[in-house]
């Protein structure tokens, strides 16, 4: 059987693994059967300890242990597959309705004339009678510039759309959007302009949330009078309060350059600041046992207080109830076990919510605190210091380097870079951090509003460092994609290494340095590829054209997009990236051009032995002279040229149709290519084309 102060800490892995399987297989036929075998083991379990000593249980407490593991692995399962909305039967998307009743169902984000938020769906109209429906929609508005419809959370609204599935990543190493929302249970979304919307001016959002954001809203407004620097009062809005204020680009790099990006996250480490500082200036209170309870209910108050002028962000909440069950178990529990509390909590939020799992912000937060309670004291004895305040200085390194060294392995995979100076980032970044979260907060009472000069000066010199330690040489290490296999093998190899030097084990050290020349392996291996490749990417995009020709580090861009455009940012950028591209050569289809490995003119295109015929607006009305062999032909430019009309003589294996074509073009050439039985590669709504060819 489980030792009693383990025992979240050992459930909570089956658990976790029952979610994680059972969530790329929903189906409503297993939510049955995972119900009855979940209860049949639970009652077994039930008889077995009922008539423990009665049938001498204590024999097969192995077979025990194992039916409790297996108990929540099911249970895991079973709430994964209760959670998705898309097996309910009165799911929105299951038909087809004009009009949708919806309310807004988190805080519109604003760009420009376009309005997204993510809305619940109330009921569908379907001739002439109201259905009750349920499910969630990610709605973009494109907003009147004359008459523009302002929305709050919680507002009640009639919309006349027609909801699509989320589209998939087309493009090597695009952002998994469709992942990303899927985890927050959200599969559809739709597109609409203000006309098709009607306010019913009914706000149906659940009232707390709603005083929530409009008490953040208002001790934003109070920043924006208080703070004249719009960078300052950027940062200390999202910073203490969590609201979206728009950063700069080199602000945003400062403090992602540095190892310091958490700090501009209201999280976890926030919520413990408050902590900390209440539970040091109320240890007074600690002398007598009703007093303690006391001091429990006022920093669970005054906790959930800032909470609330957060706005109950889904990482504030979720920090709350993580330290909230910490001070639970110190103040009422006889044997405190850090890592079982931790494990609890964990398992209390996935019951609720086991999509979570997936949230990188929950994976980091628990990740993170895990190795702030196992390693951080193990680092901080390396070193004895006499010197307080030096011992205070060796302290924090000792939490940095504990909190790094955990969530490495996970930033490297999700973020594809490290920074070299965190410890000095870190380092400095704690008692800024610390003045800004509690003079921020003080100077929202209005007699200590007066300090609000002081709070911009900190915040101001804050960036001011951080960038200049992130433009230090060699500040950061960027561009480091691995892969999955990679991310395991070097998460195995630094839980070994931390545990054997942990407890002086020569296997488990041996062990992780095994694995780690594995993983080198690995790694030199994908070098030796990525200095070795050649190939082409006909890039999936939605009214441009892109595509990149790789040999080596090294890539010729053809394309109509400039690099600050959102679209190459989003599309393009992280596929050159993925590939280690070190140097790029930007070139227009409208640009004949000649390159060590690439040539393009007259309507030709030749890299390496792979030629491409170009057919675009130039041919409009002309007769095309040209014969021979190519691999492919690239229409472009939504052109007038008449396919019929390519000589009998030209030969070519394929057709690449691009997205500045118009959707009529596209169809008219995909039906040219059946008919020819030549495979047709259409960049819009579908994967990208990659050609790989030998070196």
């Amino acid at each position: 059987m489980f030792k009693a102060e383990y025992i979240f800490a050992r459930i909570l892995l089956p658990f976790i693994i029952g979610i994680g399987m059972f969530y790329f297989f929903p189906s409503e036929k297993m939510i049955v059967f995972l119900a009855i075998i979940s209860a049949v083991i639970m009652l077994s379990l039930s008889f077995i300890n009922i008539t423990y000593k009665k049938h001498n249980a204590y024999k097969f407490k192995g077979l025990t242990g194992i039916s409790i593991l297996l108990f929540f692995f099911f249970l895991g399962a079973f709430l994964s597959i209760l959670n998705n909305e898309t097996l309910k039967s009165d799911y929105f998307a299951r038909n087809n309705y004009k009009i949708l009743k919806i309310w807004v169902n988190d805080e519109p984000e604003q760009t420009n004339d376009i309005v997204r938020f993510k809305a619940r769906v109330v009921s569908g109209y379907k001739n002439s009678k109201q259905i009750k429906l349920s499910g969630q929609l990610l709605l973009a508005l494109k907003v009147d510039s004359i008459q523009p419809l302002y929305l709050k959370y919680g507002d009640e609204l009639l919309v006349s759309a027609k909801n699509l599935e989320v589209e998939p990543p087309y493009n090597p190493a695009e952002f998994d959007f469709k992942s990303w929302l899927a985890s927050q249970n959200i599969y559809q979304q739709t597109f609409i302009n203000q006309n098709h919307v009607l306010k019913t001016n009914r706000n149906i959002g659940n009232h707390i949330i709603k005083f929530a954001l409009d008490l953040r809203e208002k001790q934003v407004a109070k920043y924006r009078k208080m703070i004249k620097n719009d960078e300052a009062f950027a940062v200390a809005s999202t910073l203490i309060l969590g609201y979206r204020a728009d950063l700069s680009k080199e602000t945003l790099a400062a403090y992602s350059k540095t190892g310091t990006i958490h700090a501009l996250s209201v999280s976890g480490s926030h919520v413990a600041i408050i902590f900390f500082v209440l539970d040091i200036c109320l240890a007074f209170l600690n002398k007598k046992r009703w007093l303690r309870i006391f001091k429990f209910v006022l920093i669970c108050s005054l906790i959930w207080g800032y909470a609330l002028i957060t706005g109950l962000s889904p990482s504030v909440v979720r920090a709350a109830i993580m330290i909230n069950i910490f001070i639970v178990a110190r103040t009422f529990a006889k044997n405190k076990n850090s890592y079982n509390t931790l494990a609890f909590a964990a398992f209390c939020q996935l019951v609720y919510n086991p999509f979570l799992i997936w949230d990188v912000g929950f994976q980091l937060s628990y990740i993170s605190v895990f190795g702030l309670i196992y390693l951080q004291p193990k680092i901080y004895k390396w070193i004895y210091v006499k010197n307080k305040i030096l011992n205070k200085v060796w302290e924090l390194i000792a939490l940095s380097l504990a909190a790094q060294l955990v969530t490495f392995p996970l930033c490297i995979y999700y973020f594809h870079q490290f920074p070299v100076y965190f410890l000095l980032g870190n380092l400095f970044i704690s008692i800024p951090l610390l003045l800004i979260m509690l003079l921020g907060i003080a100077i929202l009472i209005p007699i200590v509003d007066k300090i609000s000069p002081l709070v911009e000066w900190i915040i101001v010199t804050t960036n001011t460092i951080l960038k200049w330690i992130a433009d230090l040489p060699f500040s950061t290490f960027s561009s480091v994609w691995i892969s999955l296999t990679e991310f395991i093998l070097l998460s195995a190899a630094l839980g070994l290494l931390v545990y054997g030097l942990a407890k002086k084990n020569k296997r488990c050290v041996t062990a992780s340095a095994s694995v780690y020349l594995i993983c080198s392996a690995l790694t030199f291996y994908h070098d030796w590829k990525v200095l070795h490749q050649k190939k082409i990417i006909f890039f999936t995009l939605r009214k441009n054209y892109a595509a990149a020709f790789i040999t080596g580090r090294e890539a010729v861009l053809v394309t109509d997009l400039t690099k600050i455009d959102k679209n190459y940012l989003f599309f393009v950028a992280p596929a050159l990236e993925q590939s280690q591209i070190k140097k790029i050569d930007v070139i227009s289809l409208k640009t004949d051009t000649t390159l060590r490995h690439f040539i393009k003119k007259d309507n030709q295109i030749i890299f390496d032995d792979h030629n491409i015929l170009l057919i675009n607006e130039k041919m409009n009305y002309k007769n095309l002279a040209v014969t021979g062999k190519f691999k492919s032909i690239w229409l472009t430019g939504n052109h007038k040229f008449k396919l019929e009309n390519l000589p009998d003589k030209l030969e070519y294996e394929n057709m690449i149709i691009d997205a500045t074509n118009k959707d009529y073009k596209i169809a008219t050439f995909k039906t040219f290519a059946d008919n020819n039985k030549v495979q047709a590669h259409i960049l819009k709504k579908n994967p990208a084309y990659l050609v790989h060819l030998t070196q």
